[in-house]
């Protein structure tokens, strides 16, 4: 059986995007990380995001790595636990040194959500669901 997840993207700058990451609000693993990896820690399940330069992302998997200014490779999605976490989350990528491709706002009448790049433009996804006023 499978027992752990984990997320691994190509990155510039290691200690960069590990401060981007902190300023968002995201946990670092510090044990599992050196000046070509490191991780992020995802939630109570403990999903981890692995951040690889781009040389050792390239050795993994023998292809050329997404310009994520031309295209999407993937849209990872998080789940919030208030509105105002959305709206943190949002507010703290920008001031990061993140874009908003998704300004927090409403959909459906029970979502709520933003999305933003991170430096290395890839998207993430904050959304937060009132399941109260889901519909049936």
């Amino acid at each position: 059986m499978l027992k752990q997840f984990w997320i691994n993207l190509p990155v510039k700058d290691i200690n960069k995007t590990k401060d981007f990451f902190r300023k968002v609000g995201f946990a670092v693993n510090e044990q599992h990380g050196n000046s070509e990896q490191a991780q992020l820690m995802v939630g109570d399940n403990n999903v981890a995001v692995m951040l690889f330069s781009e040389s050792t992302f390239k050795s993994f998997t023998r292809q050329e790595i997404v310009d994520t200014n031309q295209a999407t490779e993937v849209l990872l999605s998080l789940d919030a636990d208030s509105r105002e976490e959305v709206d943190m989350m949002a507010k703290n990528a920008v001031e990061a040194g993140g874009t908003l491709f998704g300004k927090p706002s409403e959909t459906q009448g029970w979502m709520y959500g933003c999305g933003f790049t991170d430096l290395d433009g890839h998207r993430w996804n904050v959304l937060y669901m009132d399941m109260s006023k889901m519909p049936k």
